[in-house]
């Protein structure tokens, strides 16, 4: 394995996974790391990075791995991205990318601010920036729920 590999990746199924790869790098800022392409130019394989971070991007290879866009906007997963940067820019970023915005940024709980979006072919997507430290006993004051395994 390569070392700019992440240990764990999510990968994300596209009806048109060239496409998707544009979208995300408009809309989030990723960048190509690896892309493979068969003798059409069809992508059999990609993945993008953001950060230390790496997502597959792939199309449709099974009635099992579909987009969300083929089975009725369903998802079974949501990816999750961790920013340093301001959430609500990266938000309007997003927007005028494409992305429908299905929840404001809000600041949470545990101390982010974070908004939820779908993409074109019906992916969720969660963007959180940390903008205040919460301690777990904060978070189970704020909250009345018991929180163990908090960092």
């Amino acid at each position: 394995m390569a070392d700019w590999r992440a240990p764990l990746m999510s990968a994300v199924c596209y009806r048109d996974s060239r496409a998707a790869l544009a979208f995300l790098e408009a809309a989030f800022g990723f960048e190509v790391a690896m892309l493979i392409e068969d003798d059409a130019g069809q992508v059999v394989h990609s993945e993008m990075r953001f950060g230390n971070a790496v997502v597959m991007v792939g199309n449709e290879w099974s009635d099992d791995h579909k987009s969300p866009a083929s089975i009725g906007g369903k998802n079974t997963q949501t990816v999750h991205i961790q920013i340093e940067t301001d959430v609500g820019a990266h938000c309007e970023r997003a927007r005028a990318a494409g992305f429908e915005i299905i929840a404001e940024p809000e600041t949470q709980f545990y101390g982010d601010r974070t908004y939820r979006c779908r993409d074109p072919e019906g992916h969720i997507w969660t963007v959180a920036q940390t903008v205040q430290p919460v301690s777990r006993e904060e978070a189970e004051a704020r909250t009345g729920l018991k929180i163990t395994g908090w960092v």
